[in-house]
């Protein structure tokens, strides 16, 4: 129907010939090496928040593509609140347009989250796209907000959906995306340990398995 085709948002491109394509093209290439640890390390002689910044926009892009995959089982009958579990539930509240946190169904507080984080990446002030421009001083409070709530997304998809994740036959995309998140926050310190605590159990196996 309409509501899945919105709330699949366009996948944010990163211009071709540009610095960060090239830092892009790295991650891409370490990823393959099958290290992800290895994968999420700021590359020798990079700019941190370069580094961040690319990969924050490719998680959306990766997390936009998961969700896509299961919009029609995730509804406001099927999920009528936005949760992680019977213990994590998320109200939503943007800072400018809506204040004070709302409740709201899950595909009705994902849809805000996407545009949200998509108005944050296309605004140029705070993802500079062009080189030399300096990123902004709350850029990295930005990045963190962002990657807390992109968060949210896998938390409600592994707690709510996974059974649908796995007659697509999607999960080994979505551990291998997770994971990647994962490593690449804690390898930064990007999100708080609370924050993470309705994957917890998961994170951890995650983890182990690369020890």
């Amino acid at each position: 129907g309409s509501r899945s085709s919105k709330t699949f948002k366009p996948k944010k491109n990163i211009p071709e010939g540009s610095h960060q394509y090239e830092l892009l093209k790295h991650a891409e290439a370490t990823l393959g090496s099958g290290n992800l640890r290895q994968a999420v390390m700021l590359p020798e002689g990079e700019d941190l928040n370069e580094w961040i910044a690319v990969n924050t926009v490719d998680f959306f892009n990766q997390i936009n593509m998961l969700y896509g995959t299961i919009t029609e089982f995730c509804t406001e009958t099927s999920c009528p609140v936005m949760s992680a579990g019977p213990r994590y539930e998320y109200h939503w509240a943007d800072g400018t347009n809506i204040k004070k946190p709302i409740k709201c169904s899950a595909p009705k507080y994902i849809d805000y989250l996407m545009t949200w984080v998509q108005d944050q990446l296309d605004d140029e002030t705070l993802f500079p796209s062009k080189i030399g421009v300096p990123f902004p001083k709350n850029f990295m409070s930005v990045a963190k907000t962002i990657l807390k709530r992109l968060f949210r997304v896998y938390a409600h998809i592994y707690h709510q959906h996974f059974d649908s994740v796995m007659r697509l036959q999607e999960e080994a995309h979505l551990n291998t995306s997770f994971k990647h998140f994962i490593f690449f926050v804690q390898e930064f310190n990007l999100i708080d340990r609370r924050e993470l605590a309705p994957l917890q159990e998961l994170i951890e196996k995650l983890g182990s398995k690369d020890r």
